[in-house]
């Protein structure tokens, strides 16, 4: 009787143990409109700004698709029919930089995880290009200093501060852009796109509109 309880506990337990994460890293995004802000700033941006987005992941350690992604990284390049947090009327298109430094495999794995984190906003591939991809997060009080480059792709960030306000009931208005994140508002000092693709480029400085932070998958 002691054994088959003991066996049981045991099956219970292993059951309640945590499932490791299959991906572990680092995010950044940074869009054409606030993120941080209050809502009637966020409502006058409504369909003038905030259509283009640039996403970065950086794999700290873990497989995804059965091949192995520690170092490596990607990056979307976003250009959408609306205000991107807002209901979209039209299809968006992406633009994926694989790391340079990833082999064949690992190319297909990298496109794979961005296609599945981005969901609808990576869907539509216009084109995949190849560029060595660096995120660095600088330590700091706040966590929200990063940068990021990814050829034609650039974002910088720091914490945002009472300076920032300007409505003075600001908050993070607008969800994340993919999902399996952890992450913290900052402000864009420098988010550009300088390639061509989707028919946008842009630079954009001193936005409230970044989030940086980590992700799992699963």
């Amino acid at each position: 009787m002691k054994r088959c309880l003991s066996s049981g506990l045991a099956a219970l337990l292993l059951c309640a143990a945590p499932v490791s994460a299959e991906v572990t890293g680092k995010y950044i995004e940074a869009r054409t409109c606030d993120i941080w802000t209050g809502p009637c700033y966020a409502n006058a941006e409504v369909n003038l700004d905030g259509k283009n987005a640039v996403l970065g992941w950086t794999i700290d350690k873990g497989s995804f698709d059965n091949v192995k992604l520690d170092g490596l990284g990607v990056v979307a390049v976003i250009a959408a029919s609306d205000t991107l947090g807002c209901e979209q009327t039209g299809k968006a298109k992406a633009i994926l930089i694989v790391d340079s430094r990833a082999n064949e495999k690992q190319r297909a794995a990298l496109i794979a995880l961005a296609k599945r984190q981005g969901g609808q906003l990576t869907a539509n591939v216009v084109a995949v290009r190849s560029a060595l991809i660096e995120l660095d997060v600088c330590p700091c009080d706040k966590n929200g200093c990063a940068t990021l480059k990814a050829g034609e792709a650039k974002i910088a960030t720091r914490c945002l501060d009472a300076h920032d306000k300007v409505c003075g009931n600001e908050s993070a208005f607008y969800a994340a852009l993919t999902k399996d994140v952890k992450v913290r508002p900052a402000l864009a000092t420098e988010h550009e796109f300088s390639g061509r693709g989707i028919g946008s480029k842009w630079t954009d400085t001193g936005r409230r509109g970044a989030y940086i932070g980590t992700f799992e998958v699963r």
